[in-house]
């Protein structure tokens, strides 16, 4: 049975991207495909998305759209089938999608996002262009008015919430109310309200049919007090109706075989040169212990500032670390401080597409430290490119890494080293291991065998978000 989804996202690989969600967003429709399932995406029209895609096909229009004139447009652009919002005084200005050229969140957020969510219940309840969807996935708070408002117009139509991050509410005063359309029945603590405003995300979390996170470890951990970020009793509520999906990667994007950004290899034994070329290119010397790399956003929750600390132990054992990233401005400068001190440590602060996969092809292993982690995706470049994870063993990274304990090592299953508590000693310690592993190159040659062997794909996600779609979406 074919089945026909509307995404509503606020970003989408290849067209805007600040993390994750964008990356799934852009990957799930052409995933779908072998799985009967014909995606199309819903996204805000930014100065960089309508530059790519152009005018496209005019399917409606307002004068008057939550504040000034929009319409709404069927495009494609590599694969992808697309509605663009178009509306100039709401996407129509610098900076990223959520934040100013100073880095603050733009003051009209929930309006913007709710917005395009009504946008996403319009096409649900009316269609568009003479397409209509089955079901909705929402993606992050952007997305999460979606199912309230097909709620509000009594559309029965199944509704999908996707977590990226929970830390991210969506949070709005609830004077704002009457200006996104939302009902007055649905302020409650049952319902949207989160005290005393409105959650975008809680809307999502309590209205729609069924709710997924992209990883089944997060799934579990949002129960809890420490990783719900205060929604935990809803999600324990709806216990049976969330579902933890991991995510996937393209693997034609990031093939070490094919990678037109990296010297190409095809066995870890083809690193060699790439390893090489990375520590000419961050002016780094030659080591006896592993070259570590780092590709990250640098915030607490990224665990960065646990790395610094752990970071003397790893210079004196002959390690390297190159380090790519940019985020919170005091980390910044710590990082900055970090490679003036250590003869063994390169930082460049910003982001470089083409240096994030050199850094990945060239590195022995590549660090995530994070306090949390919904699902990750950098640990899955690791793997393809037999550069070892080191990761927190939480979320995501605990369900795609198998540490390299005395077991799976004596098993010939291991790809990574995973540690707990999330703290600086207990990285240390698995940042010995890790030159332990090293050490023994044999041994280490087989664990980089073995992580490039790694199921990375989206075929086995897909496969899951389909039985997911076709389970609550009656036969047409």
């Amino acid at each position: 049975m074919s089945l026909n989804v509307l995404s509503v996202a606020s970003e989408c690989v290849p067209l805007v991207k600040t993390g994750g969600l964008a990356d799934v967003a852009g990957a799930l429709p052409g995933a779908l495909k072998a799985e009967g399932v014909e995606m199309r995406v819903l996204i805000p029209g930014y100065p960089g998305v309508l530059a790519k895609v152009g005018t496209g096909e005019t399917l409606w229009e307002s004068d008057d759209f939550f504040g000034g004139p929009a319409r709404l447009c069927f495009a494609t652009h590599g694969g992808l089938r697309l509605y663009v919002l178009e509306a100039a005084h709401l996407f129509d200005r610098p900076g990223g999608p959520y934040l100013d050229g100073g880095g603050c969140d733009w003051p009209d957020n929930d309006i913007r996002f709710g917005a395009l969510s009504w946008m996403g219940a319009q096409i649900g309840a009316e269609g568009a262009g003479g397409w209509r969807p089955d079901l909705i996935q929402c993606h992050d708070w952007q997305a999460g008015l979606v199912p309230l408002y097909l709620k509000a117009r009594s559309v029965d139509l199944p509704t999908v919430m996707t977590v990226h991050n929970i830390a991210f509410h969506g949070l709005m005063p609830a004077g704002r109310m009457a200006a996104l359309g939302l009902p007055g029945w649905a302020f409650h603590p049952g319902g949207m309200e989160f005290y005393g405003q409105v959650s975008a995300l809680k809307a999502g979390l309590v209205y729609a049919w069924k709710v997924t996170t992209v990883s089944p470890t997060y799934a579990r951990e949002l129960r809890t007090p420490e990783f719900g970020g205060g929604l935990d009793g809803v999600i324990r509520a709806r216990a049976g109706d969330v579902l933890g999906i991991l995510n996937g990667i393209d693997e034609a994007d990031w093939d070490p075989a094919t990678d037109p950004h990296a010297l190409r290899f095809k066995q870890p034994r083809g690193k060699a040169k790439a390893r090489a070329a990375l520590l000419e290119e961050m002016g780094l010397t030659e080591g006896p212990g592993p070259l570590c790399v780092v590709v990250s956003r640098l915030t607490g929750q990224k665990g960065l500032d646990l790395l610094l600390q752990a970071l003397p132990d790893l210079v004196a054992r002959g390690g390297r670390l190159a380090l790519l990233g940019s985020g919170e401005p005091p980390l910044e400068q710590a990082w900055r401080s970090a490679a003036e001190r250590h003869e063994g440590v390169a930082v460049r602060i910003g982001y470089d597409e083409a240096l994030a996969h050199r850094l990945i092809a060239g590195g022995d292993a590549i660090l995530l430290p994070s306090r949390f982690e919904p699902c990750g995706l950098t640990q899955l470049y690791g793997l393809r490119y037999g550069t070892i994870p080191v990761v927190a063993r939480t979320g995501g990274l605990a369900d795609t890494v198998i540490d390299a304990n005395p077991a799976a090592l004596a098993a010939g299953v291991a790809t990574g080293i995973q540690f707990a508590p999330v703290n600086a000693e207990a990285l240390s310690v698995a940042l010995d291991r890790l030159c332990d592993l090293h050490a023994d190159p044999e041994l280490f040659a087989k664990l980089q065998r073995n992580a490039m062997r790694a199921p990375v794909g989206w075929q086995g996600s897909a496969a899951a978000y389909a039985r997911l779609f076709r389970e609550i979406s009656p036969p047409s």
